[in-house]
Formats: C-alpha cells, structure tokens, sequence
C-alpha cells in the first residue's frame, strides 16, 4: 500500500527555484516605483494644497479653517472618483485588508487617484493598503499571461512582498508578513522555499526605494542602555494599554461605518467624513493630519515639547480619525497612522514618568496599537524595532508582546465583513 510521502509532490529544487529570480526582481522593482510614484505625486499636490494655496489667499497654513476645508474638499474629491470612475476605486476599504486576492486591472486607475488625493489632503490614511492591491493585481495580471497555469498565490506573494518590501526599505518585512500566510498553505518545501520568490520581489523592492529616496524609520532617540526591573514592569503596561486603546478602536468601526452607510451616496457620505476629519485635526492639531510617518519624527525630535495630555489627545484623535477614514471610505491603509498613535501613548508615558525611558515609552506603544489595529504579530514586532534601531529593546518588547497579544486575539479585526460586522 502507498504511503502519503509516496504520492507527495516532489519538494523544490534549484531548477524549480531559479525561473523565479527574474520576475521576481522585475516585479520588487515595479513595486517600489509604483509606491515612489504615487508618493511623490501625493507630496506635489499636498504642497499645492497645504502651501501655495493658503499662502496666496493669506489663510494660515494650518488654521482650523483651512484644515476643515482641505479635508472637506478631499472628501467631495474622492467621493466624485468613487461615484464616477469605472471600477469605483476598488471595493469598501472598511472591508479589505493588506493582502487580498488580486482585483481587475480595471479598478487600479480610481484607486490610485483616491489613494493619492488622501494622502495629499491630510486624511490619515498610509499608501499601504491601495499600493499593494494595485501591485498585487498588475502582477497577477501579467503573470498569468506569462503562465497561465501558475496558482494565483504565487503572483499575490510576489506583489505583497515586492510593495512591502518597498514600503519599509527592507525584505525583512515581507519576509514576517507572508511567513504567517505561506507557513499555513499546503504545498511541498519548506517555509524558506515558499519565501524564495517573494524574499527576491522584496529585497528588490526595498533596494529601489532606499537607492532612490533613502527611507529612514529610526526616530534618532537617545540610545537604550540596559533593562531593569521598573522597565520591565514599565513595558507591560504601556504595549497592554496600548493594545486596548487600539482594540478601542477596533470595536468603533462597525458602529461608524453603519452610521456613514446610512448617508448612501458616496459622495455624501466622503463630504461628512471629511468634515469630521478636519473637526478632528482642529482638536488634535496638524500633527494629527495625514499618514503619520513625518509626524511621528517630529514628535520623537522633541520628546518634552508636549505635555501628558497633548500626547494622549493626539493619540486618540489618530485613531478617532483612521475609523472615521475607513469607515467613510477614504481609500489607504491604517499602519502608518495607528503607529502614529502608539508612539504618542508611549511619549505620554514618558511625560507622566519621565523614569520611564522615551524610546521605551515609544516602541512599546507602537507594539501594542500596531497588534491591535493589524493582527500582524511579526509585523509589529519588527516596525516596533526598527524606530529606535537598538537591539537592547528586543528583549523587552518580546516580553511585552506577551499580555498585549493576550488582550488582542481571537477578538474583533479592524476589518469588516461586506455585511457590515465585524472579522474575526
């Protein structure tokens, strides 16, 4: 009698392997100029909007004004590119994640133009979420072209993990993201043989963007010199409080999102959303407005230059603000901003106990809202690291992974399903 290892499907091999290299170093490439693209359209319009513009009409920059009516204006903008573009730039974003299976080429054009109008009015939204979409769908559709007998995951890796690695500059990323997708997926060969392809899109990916536009995610905080008892307990109680502020917002969604669907018209319903967000950037302040990555340097610049409060305010207007986007249905993602928030907890940790280190306050903030807001346990844990690229913090934030991840899983995504409820 046969035994199951006989009819097994060979494991691969180097000549199975290597037909991989090229695509997948042309698609990480494509990937990252897709992304670098969009961006620098996004930053050109976002100086027009938040520069040229108040400027010639003597308005300041960032008055409550002048906030309400870009973000007013943004939301009428995207709601026209939903309402009257083919495709309807793409399905509700309440209701996609980072990787998703690929969508017709078709929709990309509208989600492109809402992603970038997003980002450029000030709505707290990162590029994450359309870019990888849009990639993961030119390279399904031009892979199955080339080999038409190829699995639609091969492509979806390729395209997540070139953009990903784009994203962060490095494969390191992708490699953590896919390895919680591919390590479940039946299939021969070992996790690093399933990583082969999308390791190369990514190192590519992230090679092009560092090579062009020399992204940095270190905050230059002061250096962290050893833990001791208090940090420990310090680090616990900031990624939990983290964690549950994040889960806050999680639990908010499905209520917003119901209450903006009752507006029916997207249009309508993107005008509202953009009013509300510009309400909330007059509460939070201009640091509060956007993706977040910026913002977050120039918070971590001047650790003392805000009080408890200021801190903990802009920490829940971000994320006030990222379910009011998603809910509405602002095209973007939602890591960028929810690290936002999780660095300005962990600063408000600094400024009630100035015993508690900053860069320690501010890593373990990003851990907790980022496992909230993502469900990514690796992917947290490594953009958490990298803010402060110290590995004297690693320990700590493994520990402080443990009751955070504890009070985040098996309950609700930040994620809907297309009826309105929550994912789990």
């Amino acid at each position: 009698m046969a035994t199951d290892a006989q009819h097994a499907p060979p494991a691969p091999s180097a000549r199975t392997l290597l037909p991989l290299v090229l695509p997948s170093l042309l698609i990480g490439v494509v990937a990252s100029l897709v992304l670098l693209g969009v961006s620098e359209l996004a930053d050109l319009l976002e100086d027009v909007l938040w520069q040229t513009l108040p400027d010639a009409l003597g308005i300041g920059r960032y008055s409550i004004l002048w906030m309400i009516v870009v973000l007013t204006a943004t939301g009428i903008a995207v709601g026209l590119v939903v309402l009257l573009v083919p495709g309807h730039a793409g399905p509700d974003p309440a209701t996609t994640g980072l990787v998703d299976e690929p969508m017709a080429p078709g929709v990309l054009p509208g989600l492109l133009l809402a992603a970038t109008l997003a980002l450029a009015g000030g709505v707290s939204v990162g590029p994450e979420n359309p870019i990888t979409a849009a990639n993961i769908a030119l390279t399904y559709w031009l892979g199955r072209k080339i080999a038409p007998q190829s699995p639609t995951m091969v492509w979806v890796a390729l395209g997540a993990a070139g953009t990903i690695g784009a994203l962060f500059g490095t494969p390191v990323a992708a490699a953590l993201v896919l390895s919680e997708t591919l390590s479940s997926r039946p299939g021969p060969g070992s996790l690093w043989d399933k990583l082969f392809g999308p390791l190369i899109a990514a190192g590519a990916g992230g090679l092009t963007t560092v090579l062009i536009s020399h992204p940095t995610f270190d905050l230059d905080l002061p250096g962290y010199h050893g833990t001791t008892w208090g940090d420990l307990l310090a680090a616990l109680v900031i990624a939990s409080a983290a964690a549950l502020l994040g889960m806050a917002a999680v639990y908010c969604l499905p209520y917003a999102h119901t209450a903006f669907r009752t507006l029916r018209n997207p249009v309508l319903t993107l005008t509202v959303g953009g009013v509300v967000l510009g309400l909330l950037g007059a509460l939070g302040g201009k640091l509060t407005l956007f993706k977040g990555l910026d913002q977050v340097k120039t918070l971590a610049a001047d650790p003392g230059g805000w009080s408890a409060g200021s801190f903990a305010l802009m920490a829940v207007v971000k994320l006030a603000a990222v379910v009011v986007a998603a809910a509405c249905g602002f095209r973007g993602g939602r890591i960028f901003p929810a690290l936002f928030a999780g660095v300005s907890l962990g600063l408000c940790a600094h400024a009630l106990v100035p015993a508690v280190p900053a860069t320690l306050g501010v890593v373990c903030g990003a851990l907790g809202v980022l496992l909230a807001v993502t469900r990514q346990g690796w992917l947290s844990l490594f953009t958490a690291a990298v803010l402060v690229a110290d590995p004297n913090v690693l320990p700590l934030l493994c520990v402080a992974t443990i009751p955070a991840w504890l009070l985040v899983t098996g309950r609700p995504l930040m994620q809907l399903k297309k009826d309105g409820t929550s994912l789990r």
